[in-house]
C-alpha cells in the first residue's frame, strides 16, 4: 500500500508593509488500487437481483404517477379554492358597501327628521329594511360559501374515489 505524504508547506512573500496571512499547501492523498478477485454470480442470484431491479422499477413508475396524480389533483382543488374565495371576498366587499350605503342614508335623512314620532317611524322603518336586507344577504352568502366548498371538495372526492377503484 502506498503511504500519504501528509507534510505541509508553508509559502510566505517576502516582507512588505502591513500583515499578510501564510498560505498553506493541502496534503496530496493518493487513493490505494486494491485488486478485486473475479468471481462468477451465480445464475438464481443474477435472476433474483433482475427480478428485484425489474419490480422495483415497476413500483417506482406507479409511485410516479401517483404522485403525478396527486399533484393534478392538489393543483385543481388549490385553484378551484383559491377561485372560490376571491369570489366569495368580492361578494363580502359588495354586501359592506350596500350596508354602508344604507347606514350613511339612513344617517342623512336623521339630520332631516322634525319630530320624535318621526325619528321613530324611520328608525323602525330602517330597522325593518335592514333586517330584510341582512337576511337575504346571509342566504346569498351562505350559497357562495356552500358552492365554493362542493367546488372545493369534488376534485378531492373524485381523486379519493378513482384511487379506490385502482386499489381495489
Amino acid at each position: 500500500m502506498a503511504e500519504a505524504s501528509t507534510t505541509v508547506k508553508m509559502k510566505t512573500k517576502p516582507a512588505t508593509s502591513g500583515f499578510e496571512m501564510p498560505k498553506f499547501e493541502m496534503p496530496k492523498f493518493e487513493i490505494p488500487n486494491f485488486e478485486m478477485p473475479k468471481m462468477e454470480v451465480p445464475a438464481a442470484f443474477r435472476e433474483f437481483a433482475e427480478k428485484g431491479v425489474s419490480q422495483a422499477k415497476e413500483g417506482y413508475e406507479k409511485i410516479k404517477a401517483a404522485s403525478e396524480e396527486a399533484t393534478d389533483l392538489l393543483e385543481e382543488t388549490y385553484s378551484t379554492a383559491s377561485k372560490g374565495s376571491a369570489d366569495y371576498g368580492l361578494k363580502l366587499i359588495e354586501v359592506t358597501r350596500a350596508n354602508t350605503n344604507a347606514y350613511f342614508d339612513f344617517a342623512s335623512q336623521m339630520f332631516s327628521v322634525k319630530s320624535v314620532s318621526e325619528m321613530v317611524e324611520l328608525s323602525t322603518a330602517h330597522a325593518r329594511k335592514q333586517f330584510e336586507t341582512l337576511t337575504a344577504q346571509s342566504k346569498e352568502l351562505t350559497s357562495l360559501a356552500q358552492k365554493v366548498a362542493t367546488e372545493t371538495a369534488e376534485p378531492i372526492k373524485a381523486g379519493v374515489g378513482k384511487a379506490l377503484k385502482k386499489v381495489a
